[in-house]
C-alpha cells in the first residue's frame, strides 16, 4: 500500500510531461460584411476586408454585397427583424444616403440594441431621414468631405484598446470627412489632418476626428472615416485597425482572437 502512494502521483506526473494540456482555440467569430452602394469600388473592397481581417483574427466573415451603385441602394436582408441573428458583429460599408425609410432604417437600428457593428467610411453618410437616430448609432455626425488629399492620421487615444500598438501614418489621397457633431457616447480614437488649397490659393489645415468608440445603448460601436479607395482599404495599417475595434466591439480578447503574425 505504501508504495502505491507513491506510484500513483509519479505516474499522473508522466503524463503530464507526455501529454501537455491544451487549451482548444475558441470557436471563430461571425462577422457580416454589408457592402454596395454609390460611389466606391465595393466590388473590390468587399474582398479585400473579407481577406485582411480573416488573416488577422480568428473569424469568419460572411458578406451580402449589391451591385445596386446608386445612392438609394437597399438590402432586403434589412427588411427581417432578426437579420442579424446568429452573427457576434455586423460590419456596415455600404453608402446608401438617400433612403429615408423610417421603419426600414429603425429596423437596421434595433439589431444593434444587441448585436455589435464596425462601421466604414460612408457608412456615416448613410440614411439621413432627418433624425439623429442614424448618427446616434454611429457616433458622429457628418454632412460631407473635402478634395482627397492625403490624410495625416494622429492617434489620440494610445492607451484605448482599438489603438494600442498602432503607429500614427499618413495616407494616400483619402477623403477626409467632416464633423457636425460628436455625440457624448463617442469616444474620439484618432484625428486626421489635411493641407488642402482655399480659394484664394493658400494653402490651410483642416481636422476631422477619424476613428472613434461610441456606445450605443449596452452596445459597442466602432466607426473609421477612412476608407475610399482601394489602395486605403487594403492597407496592412488600415486593416490593423480594423481588426483592433472589431475585437474591441465584441468584447474579444486579442489573446484568444488574433492570429498569429506569418
Amino acid at each position: 500500500m505504501r508504495l502505491m502512494k507513491h506510484w500513483i502521483p509519479a505516474f499522473s506526473l508522466i503524463l503530464l510531461l507526455v501529454v501537455p494540456s491544451q487549451a482548444a482555440d475558441p470557436k471563430p467569430l461571425r462577422a457580416l460584411l454589408i457592402t454596395g452602394g454609390c460611389c466606391h469600388d465595393y466590388g473590390t473592397q468587399k474582398d479585400l476586408l473579407k481577406k485582411g481581417l480573416e488573416a488577422r483574427l480568428r473569424i469568419i466573415v460572411d458578406q451580402i454585397h449589391t451591385d445596386d451603385s446608386s445612392t438609394k441602394a437597399r438590402f432586403p436582408l434589412y427588411e427581417n427583424a432578426d437579420w442579424a441573428q446568429g452573427y457576434d458583429v455586423v460590419i456596415h460599408d455600404e453608402c446608401s444616403s438617400d433612403v429615408k425609410d423610417m421603419p426600414y432604417v429603425q429596423n437596421i437600428l434595433n439589431a444593434h440594441k444587441t448585436v455589435p457593428a464596425v462601421n466604414l467610411h460612408c457608412a456615416m453618410h448613410c440614411y439621413r431621414t432627418g433624425t439623429d437616430d442614424w448618427f446616434k448609432f454611429v457616433g458622429i455626425q457628418s454632412t460631407g468631405h473635402g478634395p482627397q488629399v492625403p490624410i495625416e492620421i494622429t492617434f489620440t487615444a494610445k492607451d484605448h484598446p482599438v489603438t494600442k500598438g498602432l503607429s500614427d501614418w499618413t495616407t494616400i489621397r483619402e477623403e477626409l470627412y467632416n464633423n457636425v457633431k460628436v455625440f457624448d457616447s463617442a469616444t474620439p480614437l484618432a484625428r486626421g489632418k489635411q493641407v488642402i488649397k482655399s480659394r484664394n490659393g493658400e494653402d490651410r489645415e483642416v481636422e476631422s476626428v477619424v476613428a472613434w468608440a461610441n456606445q450605443y445603448g449596452d452596445t459597442r460601436i466602432f466607426s473609421t472615416t477612412l476608407g475610399h479607395n482601394n489602395q486605403t482599404v487594403g492597407d496592412d495599417r488600415y486593416l490593423s485597425l480594423l481588426a483592433n475595434g472589431l475585437l474591441w466591439a465584441t468584447a474579444k480578447s486579442p489573446e484568444d482572437y488574433r492570429k498569429p503574425a506569418k
